[in-house]
């Protein structure tokens, strides 16, 4: 059990629980506001990740950016980012189940020492390990799923919506509601 996130974040940086840590660059451990009510998770960096260490800078990152904004929500001041995986998969493929099991008491500390009130999932990967593991993104996307002592939704990964862009206007509704979510359960978020 770690008592800050500066110490969990040392820990990590120097990981070697799984093949993951032989081809990474940089470990992509989180950024944002530590003390946010609102965490997104995602689940693992892509290659643009890997080099800069930091979530959701690439292309989805962009995507990503559009949405927050649209609904008041900054990288920077009032919401958390994190991963599933801290290291890239090779290719970009999805994360192993032994990569993640080795890799979830990372984000597990994370949330303790955060205590969200609300956790938004950033794909099928991350939320079929958050919310259920027969989570199907496209039938159950922006529905909130009470996991005391927070929520959790699941909504459509940002590269998922570069591939398929037909999703864009679903995404953005997730977004709409989440903007709902948090003003009826969060208190300094907006």
């Amino acid at each position: 059990m770690f008592s800050d996130f500066q110490s969990l974040k040392e820990e990590a940086l120097v990981c070697q629980k799984c093949p993951l840590c032989e081809t990474r660059n940089k470990v992509v451990f989180g950024a944002g506001n530590e003390t946010a009510e609102v965490l997104f998770v995602g689940e693992g960096p892509g290659g643009e990740e890997d080099k800069q260490g930091e979530p959701f800078v690439g292309r989805a990152g962009i995507l990503f950016d559009k949405y927050l904004k649209h609904i008041d929500l900054d990288r920077n001041k009032n919401i958390y980012i994190a991963n599933i995986v801290k290291c890239r998969p090779p290719q970009n493929r999805d994360p192993k189940e032994e990569e993640q099991a080795a890799c979830l008491p990372y984000l597990r500390q994370q949330i303790a020492l955060m205590q969200p009130k609300i956790i938004v999932c950033l794909g099928r990967i991350a939320a079929q390990k958050l919310i259920s593991p027969d989570f199907r993104v496209t039938k159950e996307h922006g529905k909130f799923y009470e996991k005391p002592p927070f929520y959790v939704m699941g909504t459509y990964h940002p590269a998922a919506l570069l591939r398929n862009p037909v999703n864009k206007g679903a995404a953005l509704e997730d977004f709409l509601l989440l903007q709902q979510k948090i003003y009826e359960v969060c208190e300094r978020t907006y």
